[in-house]
């Protein structure tokens, strides 16, 4: 028997009821610790990339503007995600209304296709900065990386902007129970007592469309930067040439990892256990913005000498 057909023999819901860790219910307040404090870290460390390449003018490049995108973005995502993750685990507050979790799920799938759209672009300063570097400056203007900010962002909100409509027309029925503590479309469609068949190909097209597209392109990217850098005969001149894509790759790995495991247990896995849904979910929207700040400082010796100026003198 499918979730709809069970939603069929209840009344119609108003609302959704959120999910923590199932089974720890009475550890919760405990759990809450190192859950608020992932989230501070992710918005400090975020806001301290944004601060660093705002104040240092030899930060003012191409590949630190891109940077601040993908600062932003994450920034963004901690914060979306972060009322109704903290209300469950220190209120108990599991209830949220029909439109707050769709525009929940607006914002998070929006930023989601957004960082992927930022790793994109990163992806391309790296190519350019290696496999033509003489015309770094006059490829990557400030004209040109606005315009491919504008159109990323303009690209996520035009695929994600029907979601909200499209689940808001279907009734809800019985008490709807998330797997996670935030609203995403892939489960929320499921709950509907209707058929969600052009909810799931438009799902299915949004994701093949940018994620999809997006790896490809960034796979495709590195494939060609590889070819270059083999070509290069000192051998200090190669490695310096990839250690400049390192925190990149990190960053793409961080993200597309947990976010394919994700859609393939909503998709695939039903039978996989509560648990590890609900890991997943937080492994999704945490770790990118708690790690890449960490990544990026750790790597970037700009960024590494003015966060430890920062917090040392």
């Amino acid at each position: 028997m499918t979730l709809r057909s069970l939603g069929n023999s209840s009344s119609a819901s108003s609302t959704f009821l959120l999910s923590g860790l199932p089974g720890l219910g009475q550890v919760h307040l405990w759990i809450s610790i190192p859950l608020c404090l992932t989230y501070l870290v992710s918005i400090l460390g975020n806001c301290t990339v944004l601060f660093i390449i705002k104040t240092e003018p030899s930060l003012h490049e191409p590949m630190y503007l891109f940077l601040s995108m993908l600062a932003l973005t994450d920034l963004g995502l901690s914060l979306c995600t972060l009322p109704t993750v903290l209300g469950i685990f220190w209120v108990g507050a599991r209830d949220i209304g029909h439109d707050a979790c769709f525009a929940q799920l607006f914002f998070i799938h929006c930023l989601s296709f957004l960082e992927s759209s930022v790793l994109l672009s990163m992806a391309f300063d790296r190519f350019v900065a290696i496999c033509r570097p003489l015309h770094y400056a006059s490829i990557l203007t400030r004209t040109v990386i606005g315009r491919i900010g504008l159109a990323s962002l303009g690209r996520s909100v035009a695929l994600i902007f029907p979601l909200p409509f499209m689940l808001k027309r279907f009734p809800y029925c019985g008490s709807p129970v998330l797997s996670h503590p935030y609203c995403l479309h892939q489960e929320v469609m499921q709950w509907a007592c209707a058929d969600i068949r052009a909810n799931s190909v438009y799902g299915m097209f949004v994701i093949v469309s940018t994620v999809g597209v997006d790896l490809l392109l960034i796979l495709f990217s590195y494939v060609l930067i590889l070819h270059t850098v083999l070509s290069i005969t000192p051998r200090t001149q190669r490695l310096k040439a990839l250690n400049t894509c390192v925190s990149h790759v990190c960053a793409v790995l961080l993200f597309y990892v947990p976010m394919i495991g994700l859609s393939v247990i909503h998709r695939f896995g039903k039978q996989a256990p509560h648990l590890v849904q609900v890991i997943m979910g937080f492994v999704y929207l945490l770790f990118p913005p708690l790690m890449n700040p960490i990544v990026y400082s750790v790597k970037t010796k700009q960024i590494r000498d003015r966060v430890i100026h920062a917090f040392c003198y």
